[in-house]
């Protein structure tokens, strides 16, 4: 039987208190896991609306409220806000009419706050009331237009003079649902044709790496998808599906140049998707590594349900005297910690937990296991490395004091720098995707 959908005050409820957890430093995905299934995608559709809002609307709330509320009632007045959108009705996400949306909102306020009820539906009626006056007078206020916080806008005008704003208006977009192949199973184009005969559309990813990505129409449960649960296919970002043939393939972008039986290393392998498109190209001997056990039995589920094997270990990839065993890799994967500002899409949460001091710890982050790992690596192997960042200094930053510090580390081209979401598709770094950082090195002999 099919479960009843939640009247709306309740899944405001539930959507403000997902906002809050957010605003207090919790990740989004982390807040919906610990929520009954029966309103977690109700409080999902509603948070990630909010989330991609939330600058807009508390400039807005700030115009109208001299002093915050307490965060419990501020969470909810909010969620609110960004629901009246005059963009609202093209939502497919937030399909509410504005008496509605204010009747609902102060019904889960005397729910929740009943004090505060008179003054969260004066606040409300008098927005849609001043709406359009007041957007007008916060319009040039860039966290306001852009729905970013200042500092990643202004790190973004630095990093990326000609295309700052483009990336932002793609952080605020729907992503798409992607889709890999196994190559195991076959084409992508077979697969295609298995989806429309499903009753789904999608196409091809055109890029001359992605042979196995299939982009849907629109997003579906996997349990649609044919032989999902049986390894046919896996979700995974174009752009993410890029890093396995990247670290199989040669300079040229010909034919895969490691043997069969190749020792390569996934130095962070968790969820496991990269992992299984490894295993999906090339008969390898694949290390799956990841500091976090729990996490690390995702790549474990991953790999069954898509009949592949690796040796999975969970250890911290730069702590090399407490697991490595002594043997060099003919190739290794390092998709580092980092900031994730190229999956913002994604998880619109990020925008608002990321600060900007946690760029500098991350980029450290990144050179520790750079270098900790380069001697694990066999004369004439590869290492690529790879973030979801579109900032510089987790990208670009990290390459030249790494080639600064080992002469030895040769960067292969043409496969390296940014992709980012959002640019025109002549343009050499539009992502295919999400936005990524690449960098294929191989180890001269010293």
């Amino acid at each position: 039987m099919k479960t009843p959908t939640p009247a709306l005050s309740t899944q405001l409820i539930h959507a403000a208190r997902a906002v809050q957890a957010v605003r207090q430093g919790r990740s989004l995905t982390e807040v919906l896991s610990q929520f009954p299934a029966s309103v977690r995608p109700a409080t999902q559709a509603l948070s990630f609306t909010v989330l991609r809002r939330l600058g807009s609307a508390e400039a807005a709330r700030s115009c109208l409220v001299t002093k915050a509320p307490s965060p419990e009632v501020d969470a909810l007045l909010l969620t609110a806000l960004a629901l009246l959108w005059p963009d609202q009705a093209s939502q497919a996400d937030a399909p509410y009419a504005d008496h509605t949306l204010v009747n609902q909102t102060v019904a889960a306020v005397k729910q929740e706050h009943p004090h505060s009820a008179s003054f969260v539906n004066a606040v409300l009626r008098r927005f849609i009331r001043e709406r359009d006056d007041l957007l007008s007078q916060l319009n040039h206020q860039p966290v306001f237009q852009t729905n970013h916080p200042a500092w990643w806008i202004k790190q973004l005008q630095q990093d990326w003079p000609e295309h700052w704003s483009h990336i932002l208006e793609a952080n605020n977009q729907h992503a798409p649902m992607c889709l890999r192949v196994n190559a195991r199973w076959g084409t992508a184009q077979d697969y295609l044709d298995r989806l429309s005969q499903a009753g789904l559309t999608g196409h091809l990813v055109e890029h001359p790496l992605l042979r196995h990505a299939v982009q849907l129409e629109h997003p579906v449960s996997v349990n649609l998808l044919p032989d999902f649960a049986q390894g046919a296919v896996s979700v995974q970002d174009a752009a993410a599906q890029l890093a396995a043939p990247l670290l199989l393939q040669s300079e040229g972008l010909g034919q895969a140049s490691l043997a069969p039986g190749a020792r390569v290393l996934d130095a962070c392998a968790a969820p496991g998707g990269k992992t299984a498109h490894l295993l999906e190209l090339a008969a390898l001997d694949l290390v799956a590594l990841d500091s976090d056990a729990s996490r690390l039995q995702r790549v474990t589920e991953t790999l069954s349900r898509l009949q592949l094997n690796a040796h999975t270990l969970a250890a911290d990839a730069g702590h090399t005297a407490r697991w490595w065993d002594g043997q060099t890799f003919d190739a290794i994967l390092l998709d580092a910690p980092c900031s994730a500002s190229g999956i913002v899409r994604r998880h619109p949460d990020i925008r608002w937990l990321r600060r900007p001091d946690d760029l500098a710890q991350f980029q450290r982050s990144q050179m520790r296991l750079l270098r900790e790992l380069w001697p694990l690596l066999k004369p004439q192997g590869r290492l690529l490395f790879a973030t979801c960042s579109v900032f510089r200094c987790e990208g670009p930053e990290v390459m030249e004091a790494f080639q600064r510090e080992h002469a030895n580390a040769r960067l292969v081209t043409p496969i390296h720098g940014s992709l980012l979401p959002g640019l025109p598709p002549d343009n050499p770094m539009c992502s295919p995707g999400d936005g990524f950082f690449y960098a294929l090195l191989e180890k001269q002999t010293d």
